[in-house]
């Protein structure tokens, strides 16, 4: 059977057993939960990984997740540039707990807050913090500004320079997943 460029959590859910799933996010992400039997290979790390995943996508079909699509689209992209077909999974592990399928956890791992959840936290507050200083001291008005320019820069791109930021502070640094052990399992 084909694979198409999406799937929805259902239609993935259906085909689990036959797809190879790679999760894109964080490793701190990947430890609140993650779809079963998926493989970490954070976004940013994705090109070391093209001869393992070449090595899969020959084996079964590749499925791409991240919290919402939206990088698991990137790197699906990506993999298409390098001739390699996978899926993307429409609406992320969002939509796939939505649905109530079974996510996994480490044992022992605690449930960190989704990264968008922590963006819009941070986002929020620098502009509030902006505002409420810039009533004494105009020129604090400027931050807002920039987060705000910030934020439609983001909506433009469809990238997130905030979340690499919060993606390094120790709450997001979970111990790393054995990036060199995933790439020797997939090229297996």
């Amino acid at each position: 059977m084909a694979l198409t460029t999406s799937l929805t959590a259902d239609q993935a859910h259906a085909r689990l057993a036959e797809l190879i799933v790679i999760d894109v996010r964080t490793p701190g992400e990947y430890a609140a939960g993650h779809l079963p039997g998926a493989h970490n290979i954070p976004l940013d790390h994705l090109d070391a990984a093209l001869p393992a995943l070449r090595s899969a996508a020959g084996r079964g079909g590749l499925l791409l997740v991240c919290a919402s699509g939206a990088r698991s689209g990137q790197a699906r992209e990506r993999l298409a540039g390098h001739g390699i077909a996978a899926a993307s999974l429409t609406g992320g592990t969002t939509a796939w707990t939505q649905l109530g399928h079974d996510v996994h956890r480490p044992a022992g791992t605690r449930a960190a807050w989704a990264m968008e959840r922590q963006v819009r936290l941070a986002a929020g507050s620098l502009v509030l913090a902006g505002l409420l200083t810039g009533r004494r001291r105009p020129a604090a008005r400027w931050l807002s500004a920039g987060v705000a320019g910030g934020l439609v820069f983001s909506a433009l791109t469809d990238t997130c320079g905030m979340a690499k930021v919060l993606a390094k502070l120790p709450h997001n640094r979970t111990e790393p997943t054995d990036l060199d052990a995933t790439l020797a399992t997939l090229a297996g």
